[in-house]
């Protein structure tokens, strides 16, 4: 049973040494580390005992199916498996494969940990385990208590106080552990476009993390590639596309920034709203915020496609609902990957801010990691002065799919299918 792709000699070694109890693929993105844990996962169902349970566990379900059984299936990396041996109803929590029954468990949050609670396990295949509660973890090493039982796991590197490096890679030698660590050049099916693609793409403590594959800790600045000189325009192009993104806020200022597509190919923050409660000394209501939009936007005449909202403000996205106010969403609100959109575009230039935009001009190069958090291994922002760059990160990273493509040269995707 191998790999339909080639495959270097790091993966080769690891699928054949990863015996252990606890076995971790770690390092850059795209660097081979999940074909590799993959193909070890398929040696080992194939020669897993009767007894014991098979599971493979993930964020969610969804990232599980997209993450792990789409690349099981995918031909072009495991040609004969992919033919009718791994099976999968879109949506449930079992899967067959080799004949196999494996079951499916997503873990958000600590309370995922109840899942496990009475299981016995053989094997278990953990994606991006950082995003993992650690609860989880030491929930599930308990449930692997089948002779011979082991646990495969991959992740992108995180904070190096985060649980998983302090408490499990940093201690190998007390353990029954094995890791490996990849780079790009670990990965042979890379072309030399893509990874040109994906250098220019990081920047600052992500390409540090994902192309590096170094864990390193998240301090100072969170948007150092700023440069006002590079970064502030004076005059737009013509805008061709149009989003809106909103912070909502009562007693803290309300924000809302219009990001537009050019016909030049960047992207731009065009204008700014906001208003600050405790600077006017008035707060206003759902309803006046909402026409004071609307109000605002038809002065720019613009009408964005799509506004993205603060999903915490359910009241507020009820109002824009019932005033008929187009195009109305949920705006992704992942901080941490909405932060590296934002760092993607940032970085080559690619986004660039309208010089009207005062509120957001005066939080971009003061947003900072808070140190406490990094202190016990996560990353967060501080929570202070914020308004303005939520509203940003809203709406770049809820449009995403929308503009990557469209964006020429560094950010449009070289290839689709270079595996990880």
């Amino acid at each position: 049973m191998l790999a339909s792709l080639p495959l270097s000699r790091k993966q080769l070694r690891s699928v054949a040494q990863a015996t252990a109890r606890i076995n971790v693929w770690h390092g850059a993105v795209r660097s081979g580390k999940t074909v590799a844990s993959l193909l070890a996962f398929l040696l080992a169902v194939a020669e897993a005992p009767p007894s014991g349970l098979i599971l493979i566990c993930g964020r969610s379900l969804p990232t599980i199916e997209r993450n792990v059984l789409e690349p099981l299936c995918d031909p072009a990396l495991f040609g004969p498996v992919a033919a009718g041996q791994v099976r999968h109803t879109r949506g449930a929590t079992t899967a067959v494969i080799l004949g196999r029954t494996v079951h499916l468990i997503g873990a958000a949050d600590a309370r995922a940990e109840g899942r496990l609670r009475g299981l016995t396990a053989y094997l278990a295949y953990v994606d991006e385990a950082t995003l993992l509660p650690e609860a989880f973890w030491v929930q599930l090493l308990a449930r692997l208590s089948v002779d011979g039982a082991r646990v495969l796991a991959t992740t992108n590197p995180d904070s190096p106080r985060h649980w998983l490096k302090a408490g499990y890679l940093d201690r190998a030698g007390q353990l029954d552990l094995r890791a490996w660590h990849f780079g790009l050049r670990d990965n042979p099916s890379l072309s030399p476009a893509y990874v040109r693609s994906l250098h220019a793409e990081y920047t600052g403590l992500w390409r540090r993390r994902m192309i590096d594959g170094a864990w390193v800790v998240a301090e100072g600045t969170i948007y150092d590639c700023w440069d006002e000189q590079q970064h502030v325009v004076d005059e737009l192009p013509t805008i061709t596309r149009s989003w809106l993104g909103i912070d909502y806020g009562t007693t803290n200022p309300f924000a809302a920034i219009l990001l537009g597509l050019g016909v030049d190919g960047q992207l731009y923050a065009c204008a700014e709203w906001r208003y600050d409660s405790r600077a006017r000394r008035r707060q206003m209501t759902d309803a006046q915020y909402s026409a004071a939009l609307r109000g605002w936007l038809s002065g720019l005449g613009v009408d964005p496609e799509w506004t993205f909202v603060d999903p915490s403000a359910a009241s507020f996205l009820a109002q824009l609902w019932e005033d008929g106010h187009p195009g109305v969403a949920r705006a992704r609100n992942e901080v941490v990957d909405g932060i590296r959109t934002v760092s993607t575009a940032l970085a080559p230039g690619l986004l660039r801010v309208h010089r009207s935009c005062d509120g957001l001009l005066g939080e971009l190069p003061a947003y900072a990691w808070d140190p406490a958090a990094a202190a016990v291994g996560e990353d967060r922002p501080i929570k202070r002065d914020d308004h303005s760059v939520d509203a940003l990160r809203y709406v770049t990273h809820s449009t995403l799919a929308e503009w990557r493509h469209l964006v020429p040269d560094l950010l449009q995707e070289v290839s689709t299918d270079a595996p990880a």
